[in-house]
């Protein structure tokens, strides 16, 4: 059996071959989809190619794949510590060192996504970087705005219909004037890719199966709902809500060493920034809505502050998220009317023509006696779970975290110690 490793890069592959315990230097090919198919068609069923997660790595695993390989390994960079903490750093060293960990079983592969899922994810992390282009050219209109003296806008929307009439009647000077236009040409410019980038997501989102069972979730929007889509992919690959969590980055960091207590520290941060970003605006709007995630929000604030509660918030979105797509089920405290609104704008993004007046159907848009009833049983939820979370408090065991050996906060149970404790 043959193991092969490629050190990837732009414009070459550098490949080394591990058999019967030797190593040995097989050469360059080119990082060209030609060039790949021709190495690939040279296998055997009974070989191995490993090669790192980087640019093109993704594209070169799905091109060998077509090839009679055994199996093509795509692991974690940041895993392969031999290569990153080795004396010798070259590209016939890492090739031969990517072969070597492959034949002794000491790589894990990451998970290497389907087309379908790739084409999801770049859009919206290419969504991602023109919302953060347009929000830097909109500071730059604040900025005239600031060295100016002109003080806050008396408009909500400074880049709405009334505040560019707003920026039209102020006497700016030339220059000054000459940035405000040039920003809200390209503001009108990056707004349109925006839109153009939301017809094709929704699109694509519609396809994915239990898409719309996330939009049941309150602050949950489309854009949310993709970008969790886009960086899970396959949910049935993990098989408990921590491991989401984990892959999300959204689980503390553990030090523990000895007999002494386990220390949480800060989230690991692994995973997509760009789902973790906006699983944490979603939380934001879940702890101001009524419903059990206001009442935990609420209770972790009141020990932790509001930031670490958004977090917190956010873990609780993703734990919900798995549980909606592995048992194929809606939210039980969903809002009906919002979910309809989410479901019927997802749908207008994609591109449905309008409903008429009459269509038969259940309206859109919810009268005031509905959304009135429906944020009552949202208010009665929300004091189910305190109530729940009360009644635990006082049958809970008086043990837990409080009687681990070495916590500061025990009591001495014996001696002088225990003397002075027990004495009024």
């Amino acid at each position: 059996m043959r193991f092969f490793g490629l050190d990837v890069h732009l414009d070459f592959c550098e490949v080394a071959v591990a058999e019967g315990g030797k190593v040995s230097r097989v050469g360059r090919i080119a990082s060209t989809p030609e060039a790949i198919r021709e190495f690939a068609a040279g296998l055997k069923s009974s070989d191995q190619v490993v090669l790192e997660a980087s640019c093109g790595a993704m594209m070169i695993a799905r091109l060998l794949a077509e090839g009679p390989v055994g199996r093509v390994v795509v692991c974690n960079a940041a895993e392969t510590r031999a290569i990153s903490h080795a004396r010798v750093k070259s590209d016939r060293f890492d090739a031969a060192m990517l072969a070597k960990l492959l034949s002794a079983g000491m790589l894990k592969a990451v998970w290497v996504p389907d087309e379908a899922t790739s084409s999801l994810r770049r859009r919206v992390a290419r969504r991602a970087g023109l919302v953060r282009a347009r929000t830097r050219v909109k500071n730059e209109v604040h900025a005239v705005l600031a060295r100016c003296l002109l003080g806050r806008p008396p408009v909500s929307d400074l880049f709405g219909k009334k505040g560019r009439v707003w920026l039209t009647e102020q006497q700016l000077p030339e220059e000054e004037a000459e940035t405000v236009k040039s920003c809200l040409r390209h503001i009108d410019f990056l707004g349109g890719e925006v839109t153009d980038l939301d017809r094709r997501i929704a699109q694509q989102a519609l396809a994915f199966p239990g898409f719309q069972r996330l939009l049941t979730i309150p602050g949950v929007d489309v854009g949310t709902a993709a970008a969790v889509i886009a960086a899970v992919g396959d949910i049935t690959r993990f098989h408990s809500p921590g491991q989401l969590v984990a892959y999300l980055g959204l689980d503390p960091k553990v030090r523990q060493s000895g007999s002494e207590p386990a220390r949480y520290g800060h989230i690991s941060k692994r995973g997509d920034p760009q789902a973790r970003s906006m699983l944490v605006e979603a939380a934001w709007i879940s702890i101001r809505s009524p419903g059990p995630l206001k009442a935990f929000g609420e209770r972790v604030r009141a020990r932790r502050g509001a930031q670490i509660a958004a977090v917190a918030v956010a873990r609780k979105l993703v734990v919900l998220c798995w549980h909606l797509l592995t048992k194929d089920q809606d939210y039980a405290f969903a809002r009906p009317s919002l979910t309809r609104q989410k479901t019927r704008r997802l749908e207008l993004l994609a591109g449905a023509p309008p409903l008429p007046r009459r269509h038969g159907g259940p309206p859109v848009s919810p009268t005031s006696s509905q959304r009135a009833a429906e944020r009552e049983l949202q208010a009665q939820a929300e004091l189910a779970y305190r109530r729940l979370i009360d009644d635990w408090r006082t049958t809970a065991p008086k043990g837990g975290a409080g009687a681990t050996p070495g916590r500061a906060s025990n009591k001495p149970s014996k001696g002088k110690a225990a003397r002075q404790a027990t004495s009024p």
